[in-house]
């Protein structure tokens, strides 16, 4: 591990009256300029920029107005879950007069709008499917439905493959001719751009009037866009900054969903002091713990709940639920850990593959994420999904798009792999268990060929040291309030050396640490989480360089500075 220096402009911009120290933090992620960082819903970019926008528009209005039965074909993350909850909750908002959701079991048939889950839709006996967060790469299934009758509306953002569905609509902003600059909407937020285009077309039509429905204000759902696009990381560009500070505004006031609402409150989490990384690590864990262990739908049914008894139940569920998949997460790292032991870091796959037969299908994408982050390398986990067949989850490191691997791997050896799709930091693929082993060897000979051993060691980035008189509680709620912080606009993480005062395990793997920056300076709470428990605690450490960033802990009412370690090595 190694921590270097964010880079800065040879000139800072002028981001207005901001404090020194923030407008490097700023600059250090690519602001350079103050409208960047502008908040407002009014700043948001234009819905017509999307591609097959006009004509997702006129499917859904035709809908409306012949009073159609509308099917959402949702995913079982918490990306598709939030977006089929914002469809089905924007679509009867905006007048539709059936509206319901669907969404595949991932352990009876698989991610997306498959000829299966379609037939499984044709009991519902609807006019227009409407995918969310999926259906790019659905080829066959739209083929299906409309050999069925039905229309299809495709709204999606996964990156496509070589050929598109043969949908009536597609809206991605990653389609080939996409002029959205925001190439980085997750599902729920494509989906909330098209309700936006078709409340436009609907004014401009007069349909309000007509039906005698005041105009919705749509903007009661960006809690639900703020919670999917932070839980499916998409990068935090300006646009999505946007939604997800609005979503964040509306869950602090408390007009949050109930099911949302209820979340917050099973996990003890004041909704008042709300960040985004809660809705990443706290809310988001929670909602996708039903997709993953069971059925989605319970996580959907939570956050479409409109009375607080409800939800609460709901939310107790999946309360039991997260509980649950933590179990069988730690017993399935410390399978994988069993696997790895007696190899050198040095001899390790550059590429690592993964695999033991009795694996969870709904938890090797958090296998992959912490061998991933333990190991600082692409991996894949499997488990085994019957019939001979094996699925994998993928995560890749900073240098490597997982997704284009896949897919030149594909291309050299077009029988190891049975379909694949996602993102550049994040996939998913399935393949014969008989391919296994050939996969692995090259799935690692193709990470070879684009990555050098440097980068294989994990390089953290700091925005700089702080002096004595910083270690403040007012620059930590500057900072609080200066994000929202996520993907590619990181929290601000600063680095020093620190005289170590006292050390102690909390939590059977967590280390509380005094800390002490300078001779004379103050003494600094500190904590760690998920230490090696083979370095620490000890007592014979005196002193460590520390990156961290600014926390504020409560207690009882009162606030005091925390530094939250993201890396602690003795010196």
């Amino acid at each position: 591990m190694r921590i270097e220096q964010r880079p800065l402009p040879t000139v800072l911009p002028d981001l207005g009256d901001l404090p020194p120290l923030l407008t490097r933090i700023y600059a250090a992620r690519g602001v350079a300029h103050a409208a960047a960082l502008e908040k407002g819903l009014a700043r948001l970019l234009p819905a017509h920029l999307l591609k097959g926008m006009d004509a997702a528009v006129q499917l859904l209005s035709q809908a409306l107005e012949r009073r159609q039965s509308i099917l959402i074909v949702g995913d079982f993350d918490a990306d598709g879950a939030t977006a089929s909850c914002v469809g089905v909750l924007g679509l009867r908002m905006l007048g539709a007069a059936h509206v319901d959701y669907l969404v595949p079991n991932r352990f009876d048939y698989g991610y997306g709008l498959t000829p299966e889950i379609v037939a499984v839709a044709l009991e519902r006996q609807p006019d227009l499917l409407v995918t969310v967060d999926n259906g790019i790469s659905s080829l066959e299934g739209v083929a299906a439905a409309q050999a069925a009758g039905l229309k299809v509306l495709v709204t999606d953002h996964h990156l496509p493959g070589a050929q598109l569905p043969a949908a009536d609509a597609i809206v991605n902003p990653n389609q080939p001719g996409c002029e959205f600059p925001s190439k980085a909407l997750a599902g729920v937020g494509v989906m909330f751009y098209v309700l936006l285009a078709l409340r436009a077309h609907l004014r401009s039509n007069g349909w309000f009037a007509q039906q005698n429905i005041q105009e919705p204000n749509l903007a009661e759902l960006l809690d639900l866009v703020a919670l999917g696009s932070v839980a499916d990381v998409v990068p935090l560009d300006a646009n999505n900054r946007i939604l997800v500070h609005q979503g964040l505004a509306r869950i602090r006031a408390g007009r949050a969903r109930p099911g949302l609402q209820a979340i917050l409150n099973v996990a003890r989490r004041d909704h008042r002091r709300l960040v985004s990384t809660d809705l990443g690590f706290i809310v988001g864990p929670r909602l996708n713990a039903a997709g993953r262990l069971d059925d989605i739908s319970l996580g959907i049914e939570c956050l479409l709940c409109e009375d607080a008894d409800g939800a609460l139940w709901r939310a107790q569920q999946l309360e039991q639920l997260n509980q649950d998949r933590k179990h069988i997460e730690q017993s399935m790292q410390r399978e994988a850990l069993v696997q790895l032991k007696d190899l050198p870091l040095d001899n390790l796959p550059f590429g690592l593959c993964l695999f033991e037969p009795e694996w969870h299908q709904g938890v090797i994408g958090i296998l992959a994420s912490r061998m991933k982050e333990r190991y600082h390398r692409p991996v894949i986990a499997f488990a085994d999904a019957g019939e001979g067949l094996l699925k994998g989850s993928a995560r890749s490191i900073p240098g490597l798009h997982i997704r284009d691997t896949l897919d030149a791997v594909a291309a050299r050896f077009p029988e190891l792999i049975s379909k694949f799709g996602g993102h550049a930091m994040a996939a998913g693929l399935s393949l014969q268990a008989v391919h296994y082993e050939a996969f692995a060897k090259a799935f690692d000979a193709e990470v070879r060929r684009q990555l050098t051993a440097d980068d294989l060691t994990e390089r953290i980035y700091s925005d700089g040291c702080l002096a004595a008189h910083e270690f403040d509680l007012q620059l930590a709620q500057q900072l609080r309030h200066a994000g929202p912080w996520g993907q590619r606009f990181p929290e601000p993480l600063f680095h020093g050396d620190f005289k170590i005062i006292s050390q102690r395990l909390v939590g059977e793997k967590h280390l509380k640490l005094v800390l002490q920056s300078a001779q004379n300076a103050p003494a600094l709470d500190a904590i760690a989480f998920n230490i090696d428990l083979d370095v620490w605690p000890n007592p014979t450490i005196h002193h460590a360089q520390v990156a961290y960033t600014l926390d504020i802990n409560e207690f009882r009412g009162n606030q005091s500075l925390q530094l939250m370690v993201s890396s602690i090595s003795p010196r």
